[in-house]
C-alpha cells in the first residue's frame, strides 16, 4: 500500500536565486518572496511551522500564522500555557519555516523569541472576530479535555454572556523571533537546488553564503 512512497517526485522549474538576484537585506528578499507569494493567490500564505525544543531538548514543531515582521522580528499570538508557549519559556529560541508548494520555495528563519506586551496582545486579541475569540476564551490550550461536548458546552455558555466581546485568556499572548539567520531555498530542476543562507554577525551585519544543496 505504500510502496509509491519512494517513487514520489517532480522537477522544480520554476525560477531560479543567485547572489546577483538576492537582495542585501534578508528581510527585504522575506518581503519580496512574501509579495510574490500573495500575489500567486496562494492559500495560507502566512502559515509557517514554528519549531521549539523545550528545556531538556525535546523537540516539537506546528503550524501557526503569522502575524507582523518587520525589521524587530516575525510575530504570532498563542496561549502561553500552551506546548509552544511552555516549550519557548524554558528555551526561547526557535525556527521558522516557510514552505510556498506553488513557488517551489522555503525560507527558514531562525533566533531568540521574545514575548510581546500586554498591550499589543491586547490589540491583536480584539481585533479577531468574536467567534474566534470565544474559541480562545473556551480552550485551555493543549490540555487535555474529556470529549467535544464538553468545549462546546463551554462555548455555547461563554457566547450567552459575552455578546460583544470575550475576556482575553490570562496565558494570551504574543511572541516575536528575532532574527539570527535565514535561509531561502529556491527548487531546480535535477535537485541541484539553490540555498543562499544569511547569518547575523556580533556587529549586526549580514553576511550571506551559498550552500550546497
Amino acid at each position: 500500500m505504500t510502496d509509491f512512497i519512494r517513487d514520489v517526485r517532480r522537477e522544480y522549474k520554476y525560477a531560479t536565486l543567485s547572489r546577483t538576484e538576492v537582495e542585501k537585506n534578508p528581510l527585504d528578499q522575506f518581503r519580496r518572496w512574501i509579495g510574490e507569494a500573495e500575489k500567486a493567490q496562494i492559500q495560507d500564505v502566512t502559515a509557517m511551522a514554528l519549531a521549539t525544543a523545550d528545556a531538556k531538548g525535546q523537540p516539537s514543531v506546528r503550524i501557526v500564522l503569522l502575524k507582523g515582521f518587520d525589521e524587530t522580528g516575525f510575530s504570532w499570538f498563542s496561549d502561553g500555557g500552551s506546548e509552544k508557549g511552555l516549550a519557548l519559556a524554558g528555551n526561547p529560541r526557535a525556527e521558522l519555516l516557510f514552505h510556498w508548494r506553488e513557488l517551489d520555495r522555503q525560507i527558514r528563519i531562525r533566533g531568540q523569541v521574545v514575548t510581546l506586551s500586554q498591550a499589543e496582545a491586547d490589540a491583536y486579541f480584539y481585533s479577531r472576530p468574536l467567534a474566534s475569540q470565544l474559541a480562545a476564551a473556551t480552550s485551555a490550550q493543549s490540555r487535555p479535555v474529556a470529549n467535544r461536548e464538553e468545549l462546546e458546552s463551554r462555548y455555547k455558555l461563554l457566547a450567552e454572556k459575552h455578546t460583544e466581546r470575550a475576556p482575553r485568556p490570562a496565558a494570551g499572548g504574543g511572541f516575536k523571533l528575532q532574527p539570527e539567520a535565514y535561509e531561502f531555498w529556491q527548487g531546480r530542476e535535477g535537485r541541484l537546488h539553490d540555498r543562499l543562507h544569511f547569518q547575523l554577525d556580533a556587529n549586526q551585519q549580514w553576511h550571506l553564503q551559498r550552500l550546497q544543496p
